[in-house]
């Protein structure tokens, strides 16, 4: 029996990623035309002056377009 290593995906619901455009979390992932396909809400960097109008972008990605997962580390003193 041959292992198809799309069977699972790389990334998971709710994880932190990265990618060229920035970063993000996936909200949502299906397998589509032999490879995982993310939705992504992106994260929001500081609020500018004069306020946000509207939610954060999401967008669509294929699982090659993720340059890895993001672990967000706290430091303590």
């Amino acid at each position: 029996m041959a292992i198809n290593c799309l069977d699972k995906p790389k990334f998971n619901h709710q994880q932190k990623i990265s990618f060229v455009g920035g970063m993000g979390k996936v909200t949502n992932l299906q397998k589509e035309a032999g490879t995982w396909i993310y939705i992504v809400e992106m994260s929001m960097g500081l609020e500018p002056d004069f306020g946000r109008i509207g939610a954060e972008t999401t967008i669509v990605l294929e699982e090659q377009d993720i340059l890895k997962a993001r672990i967000d580390v706290a430091h303590t003193n």
